[in-house]
């Protein structure tokens, strides 16, 4: 008989499951945006490429030269901060809406027949089997003036005049609505669909009506998924360029928007670099709040238990 060889410590094996996640993360996460913090910190410039080098070596001498041009416009020019808090604040009622949207229909999917349930899912991740692009192209079609609403509108006779929702902020909170209500669906159905039903029965056998029984037991348990998908909806929306671009107006003035002007039309890398650093920070805050939130919620569980 071959000997055994011998296996590697627990300590060993963990290190080697985690390493090619952390590495990807690294190498297509953490790398890039180092990458961009160091071109945040640079001048601009005309030639390739179109910013200064933050190191240079002559004469036996190693200068570091940080510009913070681009960060000190960020927060002395009302238009960048505007647009902050303008993406904020249609991220967040994106999120909103999503919410008030997506339970309900979370909450029929998890609770329904599991034939059902399947035909519900599939509807739900139907729309990832196209294009963004196509969705939003549609969209255009069904909002714009003479488009698919206002010709029905008119035609069953609610309106005379076409409503006036293409190139408005309207117009791009419809399509964030719906290019993000999955995202906020789908984990909140993986939470739900796990949810003791007993927990419900004993509610009712105590005299609970059915909506103190929501209350007191599936909206308390069903939290972390409705935060996971809040968080799923809220980042990705605050830096949205497609669907601003192409249903917002002029004067819809979002964060992507900001960040493609600066670095395709004006060709200031510096300044779009600080413009994205900035909304990474950003973003960080929601995160690790939400990390906060999960780690205190173990805790407390862990202490239960013990």
């Amino acid at each position: 008989m071959k000997p055994k060889l011998p296996r590697p410590p627990a300590s060993w094996r963990r290190m080697l499951t985690i390493a090619p996640p952390f590495a990807w993360l690294v190498l297509f996460l953490l790398v890039p945006f180092l990458l961009v913090l160091k071109i945040s910190f640079a001048d601009l410039q005309f030639g390739i490429p179109p910013y200064t080098a933050l190191a240079d070596f002559s004469d036996h001498t190693l200068s570091l030269v940080l510009n913070l041009r681009g960060y000190a416009l960020l927060f002395t020019d009302s238009l960048y901060v505007s647009t902050y808090l303008h993406s904020v604040k249609m991220a967040a009622v994106t999120t909103l809406f999503c919410i008030l949207i997506g339970y309900p229909m979370a909450y029929y999917i998890a609770r329904s027949e599991p034939a059902t349930r399947n035909l519900l899912l599939i509807g739900v991740i139907l729309p990832f089997w196209t294009s963004l692009l196509l969705r939003v192209y549609a969209w255009i079609g069904i909002l714009r003036n003479d488009g698919l609403l206002n010709n029905l509108l008119m035609g069953l006779g609610l309106i005379d005049q076409p409503l006036e929702i293409y190139r408005t902020d309207l117009a791009v909170y419809i399509g964030l609505i719906y290019a993000y209500l999955p995202f906020f669906i789908l984990p909140l159905y993986a939470n739900l669909v796990k949810l003791d039903n007993r927990l419900l029965e004993a509610a009712y056998d105590l005299g609970a009506r059915p909506w103190q029984a929501f209350l007191s037991v599936t909206l308390p348990l069903s939290m972390p998924g409705v935060v996971a998908g809040a968080m799923l909806v809220f980042i990705p929306s605050v830096g949205e360029f497609v669907i601003p671009e192409m249903l917002g107006g002029a004067d819809t003035l979002m964060i992507g928007r900001v960040m493609w002007t600066e670095f395709f039309n004006n060709s200031d890398w510096p300044m779009a670099a600080a413009v994205t650093c900035v909304m990474v920070l950003l973003l960080l805050v929601p995160l690790i709040l939400f990390q906060y939130g999960q780690t205190r919620q173990m805790v407390v569980r862990g202490g239960r238990h013990g």
